[in-house]
Parts: C-alpha cells; structure tokens; sequence
C-alpha cells in the first residue's frame, strides 16, 4: 500500500490523485444568466446531491488563479441557476461548453444548443438534456486555498422544478438505460453507465 501525505504533494498532483481515485463523478451542465443577460454554460464534475428535503444538489466551481468563473459569479448575483444531468444524447455538445470563452460569448450559442424557458427561474434550461433542475441559490461558500484567497466556491442549490424527458420517467422512477448518463474520470476520458447489479441492503 502507497501511502501520500497531500501537504508534501502540489495542487496539481492532488488534483490528479483526487479525479483518479474518485471515479466515476456524475456530470451537471450549468446554465446560469451574465448581469447582461448572456447564457453561460459549463460542465461541473464536482457536483452531487445534498438532500432531498428540500432536495438540494452541491456544485464546486474551481477558481482561475484565485477568480470565480461566470458560473459562480451569475449563479450569485442572480440568485439561481439550472443544472442539466449529461448524457450520450448531447454529450458532444455539452464538452463543447468547456471551451474557455469570454464572459460575453454564450457557450450554449457557441455549442449549438436550445435555450428553453424555466418554470421557476429567471435562467433558461437546455432542450437537449432529457433531465433538468431549476435551482434557486441556498449557499454560496468560497472555499479551500489560503487566508483571504479561496481556491474555489460551492454552490448548494435548493430544486424548484424537475423536468425530466418521458422517455427516462417512469412513475416516480428514472430508468438509468433509457438516462445513458455519462460520467467523468481523469484527463480527457470519460465512462457510460455500464453493467448495473443489485443488493439488499442489510435490515
């Protein structure tokens, strides 16, 4: 057994024991709306539920050498945004949200996706994914990094509305082979749902 101590280690080498090691990670592509009015998105890994009453879903947004991304920044001044579940459906589209665009571009524009009204949000969602979240913003945590200079900021969202495609929904129920979510491991690899087994879980 390889023991690490993280202290003696770079950023850059947790980051890669960390992406390595916790795998697979669902994927949320966030929408969220510039002061301008702009629609940005991107795509997140470090994101999972938090609870289900209310349900509540988690997002870590990294910092570029110490500044928030639109994602953060939008999502707070806005007070909302719309997370996507990926799948194989537009998974090409989607990666293309991550190119590094100027606050002023639209990734959605950009990638070729369709912007459609929300419910309960003033940020629209995308057609193309077959679930969607509107969010309204509960939290906003800058953490990690050193004293006074955050490594990053988590955004807890609270779900206003769920939107979900007929074709996964099944009263009540998501039928992860109808989903095809895809998940994300290191570098540039990236995993579909594979085989799915089942156990009871001990009274």
């Amino acid at each position: 057994m390889i023991s690490i101590d993280p202290a003696v280690n770079s950023e850059r080498d947790n980051y890669k024991l960390l992406i390595g090691s916790i795998i697979p990670r669902p994927i949320a592509l966030v929408t969220t709306l510039s002061a301008s009015g702009v629609l940005n998105a991107a795509p997140f890994s470090y994101f999972n539920i938090v609870a289900a009453n209310p349900p509540m879903v988690s997002i870590s947004v990294q910092r570029k050498q110490g500044v928030p991304k639109d994602t953060a920044r939008n999502a707070a001044a806005t007070g909302s945004f719309v997370v996507h579940i990926a799948d194989e459906s537009y998974i090409e589209k989607l990666n293309q949200t991550a190119a590094g665009l100027a606050p002023d571009v639209s990734e959605v524009e950009f990638a070729g996706l369709t912007a459609v009204p929300s419910e309960q949000v003033s940020v629209p969602g995308l057609a193309e994914a077959r679930i969607r979240m509107e969010c309204v913003l509960e939290h906003a945590l800058p953490i990690g990094g050193a004293e006074g200079s955050p490594a990053a900021d988590l955004l807890i969202g609270r779900v206003v509305r769920f939107h979900f495609d007929e074709s996964v929904y099944d009263g009540g129920h998501i039928d992860p082979q109808a989903l095809q979510p895809v998940s994300r491991l290191a570098g540039s690899n990236y995993s579909r749902l594979g085989d799915i087994f089942a156990m009871a879980r001990p009274d």
